[in-house]
């Protein structure tokens, strides 16, 4: 999948060094749901993420530059294990910030989501002190649907629901 700035690629075993990296990262990673991940969890992950696309036909991309293909991190629409639905995660290399990656990324995931998975509603949960992931997902117009507690935080639940199909084309007369 391409964006004017990107290339989204489906992860896959030539992303596992990267993933490992960023994963591992406390300031890139520390807030995903399951923190920090050790090198065995992350090729865990990513045997887990190439068996949901295969099974789903969406998951996790591999973030990369268009015009350097550096890597800068990953984007995903991933089932959420409390059952709350498909969730939008993102997570991107701290140096990347500031720059629109994210909210182009996450924009693309969510779009792929919609258009071509058929996915009805999309969530992401971001904790309530974390201002830079909540201001992505407000600039995509994703809206604050519920909360609940997790490890003394409280977490916000945004949604994304699939715009109404245009109507249907009306007959000459």
């Amino acid at each position: 999948m391409r964006t004017p700035r990107l290339v989204l690629r489906p992860v896959g075993p030539g992303h596992l060094a990267d993933l490992v990296a960023l994963k591992g990262d406390e300031a890139a990673f520390g807030l995903m749901l399951h923190g920090t991940r050790s090198p065995a969890q992350a090729r865990q992950d990513l045997e887990d993420d190439m068996a949901f696309w295969a099974v789903r036909g969406y998951g996790t991309w591999a973030v990369h530059l268009a015009e350097s293909e550096a890597f800068l991190g990953i984007v995903a629409l991933s089932e959420r294990p409390d059952g709350r639905g498909v969730a939008l995660r993102f997570a991107l290399w701290p140096h990347t910030r500031g720059k629109g990656y994210a909210r182009e990324a996450a924009r693309a995931a969510v779009e792929f989501g919609h258009r071509q998975a058929g996915l009805p509603r999309i969530i992401a949960v971001a904790r309530e002190d974390n201002r830079a992931s909540r201001g992505v997902l407000e600039d995509l117009g994703l809206r604050c649907a519920g909360e609940f507690p997790r490890d003394g935080h409280r977490m916000l639940v945004y949604e994304s629901l699939r715009p109404p199909a245009p109507p249907a084309q009306q007959g000459e007369g």
